[in-house]
């Protein structure tokens, strides 16, 4: 992949990517931090990478991967983040019914919720997802028919806002 080639690659899907991984991992900053790690790495090896072969799913799948380690890391050392060296963020909050969506999908196992977000806000089809995440075709359609069914529930709950009803 050409530098231009590549340049218009990373514009078209940095948004998307970041969009699908916050998803995943309920965390804007951590998946703007993983899909642009994904990507130097791309970069590194984009001579390898061919627009024909799926480069999205790469660095998608890349990402995934780095939010999957750094999760790993932040459990096994326990620590809580410096408030100091936190990024000063002054963009607009999510909507309440992104906050409602995103809080129900991590209430899902994990297989379910990749799969709904692959398939639903990535817009891959069944069978890229399988090949992705490395599952038959019908493991995927059972996740996405519990997932859908579970998420729907979920979303149905009345929101408890902690006060008291009269």
């Amino acid at each position: 992949m050409q530098e231009a080639e590549f340049d218009a690659f990373y514009d078209q899907a940095y948004p998307r990517l970041v969009r699908q991984l916050a998803a995943l991992i309920g965390d804007v900053v951590e998946a703007q931090d993983c899909v642009q790690e994904a990507f130097v790495r791309a970069w590194s090896n984009r001579g390898k990478l061919d627009a024909s072969e799926h480069p999205e799913a790469w660095v998608r799948t890349t990402a995934y991967r780095l939010a999957v380690s750094r999760w790993r890391r932040t459990v096994r050392s326990r620590r809580t983040p410096d408030r100091a060296l936190q990024q000063v963020g002054y963009a607009r909050g999510p909507s309440e019914d992104h906050v409602a969506l995103v809080a129900a999908l991590q209430q899902l196992p994990a297989a379910q919720r990749r799969v709904l977000v692959l398939h639903h806000l990535a817009d891959l089809p069944v069978r890229e997802v399988a090949r992705e995440v490395g599952v038959a075709e019908g493991t995927v359609k059972a996740h996405l028919s519990r997932g859908r069914a579970a998420l729907a529930a979920l979303l149905a709950q009345p929101v408890n806002t902690g006060g008291t009803d009269v």
